[in-house]
This record gives structure tokens, C-alpha cells and sequence, in this order.
């Protein structure tokens, strides 16, 4: 099986790129939102950590970034809750595709929490500042004292730039997408 994790900027639409790739797709971010939805279990823990913020089941979005903006270091402790449970859906989304030829993995946090691997395919998402401002901005949960955060706890683009293998310009077109995706798929195949 060959592993593609898709990397970049927030915002740079790295999820985009990766639905367009045409294989299954590991997305982080819909994992953690199901998480909150319908994981009593990391409700508890989120609870007992942050009691303060964390009021209710189904966990609200914006309780989360209430408590991340109130003290950086809430935002430890939910990655610290969230990600483990984000690697054991990850373990059962390889084992259920390990007949795959490819996966794609769509996540955030991808190099920093070493979820890579050294044999994995690594792309970097690559837009301009101008198209990632004006997505952030349209999305309903936009924050940028989170954003700002968030970016914090990435490696610098510089440097996933570096380690990637491949560069997609991302301009939001699918055919041109596509066209660079097909590219790469062959020149791995």
C-alpha cells in the first residue's frame, strides 16, 4: 500500500486536493468532528480536563475554541485526548484498506505528531495567501487569533515544503487539480 499524506498551509485546501485523488481518504478533521458528535468517551475526558468549557453532549465546536482561546494550553490537552483517538480510527482505516493500492491521508498534524512514515509519499498543498484568506474567512467557525494558534503548533511551510516529495499548485480548479494528480499518480505508479 502506498501512503500519500497531504501537507501545507491552513487553509490551503489540502482536503480538496486529496477528495480529487480518486482513493480512500483518511481526513482528520471529520474524524474529530464525529469524535465531539458521537464519542461519549472523549466527551468525559474533554469534560474532566476543561469542566469549565465543556458542557454538553454532543460536543459543541465552539465550546472547544472558547476554551482554546481562553489558555494556549487547553489547547494541549484536548490534542493530547483527541489524537489518540484520531490514530486508533487511522490504525482501522488502514487495516480496512490494506488492500488498497493507495490511501490518502488528510491530516493536519501529519509530520508533528510523526504520524508519517519515512516510506510514505508526502505533497505539499500550495496557495496564495490572497485564495487561503479569502477561504478562511468564508468558513463559519473562522477565528484568526485560532488560526494564529493552530499555525503555532505547525512546522514552519518552509520546512514541509523541503520534506515534501511533490508540490501542487493549488488555484481551487478541479481540472487543474486533477491534471497535477494524474502526474504525480503516474510517475509513482
Amino acid at each position: 500500500m502506498i501512503r500519500i499524506g497531504i501537507i501545507g498551509d491552513i487553509g490551503s485546501g489540502k482536503t480538496f486536493v486529496a477528495n480529487n485523488f480518486g482513493y480512500p481518504v483518511f481526513n482528520a478533521d471529520h474524524e474529530v468532528s464525529k469524535l465531539y458528535r458521537k464519542d461519549k468517551k472523549v466527551y468525559f475526558k474533554l469534560k474532566k480536563k476543561l469542566p469549565k468549557y465543556i458542557y454538553a453532549f454532543p460536543i459543541d465546536k465552539n465550546e472547544v475554541t472558547k476554551a482554546i482561546l481562553a489558555k494556549p494550553n487547553n489547547l494541549k490537552k484536548i490534542i493530547n485526548i483527541v489524537h489518540k483517538e484520531i490514530r486508533k480510527r487511522l490504525d482501522s482505516f488502514l487495516r480496512k484498506n490494506k488492500n488498497k493500492r493507495i490511501v490518502i491521508l488528510d491530516i493536519p498534524l501529519l509530520i508533528e505528531n510523526k504520524i508519517s512514515n519515512k516510506r510514505d509519499i508526502l505533497i505539499f498543498v500550495n496557495s496564495k495567501k490572497k485564495d487561503i484568506d479569502i477561504r478562511l474567512k468564508k468558513r463559519l467557525n473562522f477565528n484568526s487569533r485560532l488560526v494564529r494558534m493552530f499555525k503555532k503548533i505547525q512546522y514552519n511551510l518552509k520546512y514541509k515544503k523541503k520534506r515534501s516529495n511533490f508540490i501542487i499548485k493549488n488555484n481551487f480548479r478541479k481540472n487543474s487539480v486533477k491534471k497535477q494528480i494524474k502526474e504525480i499518480l503516474n510517475f509513482i505508479e
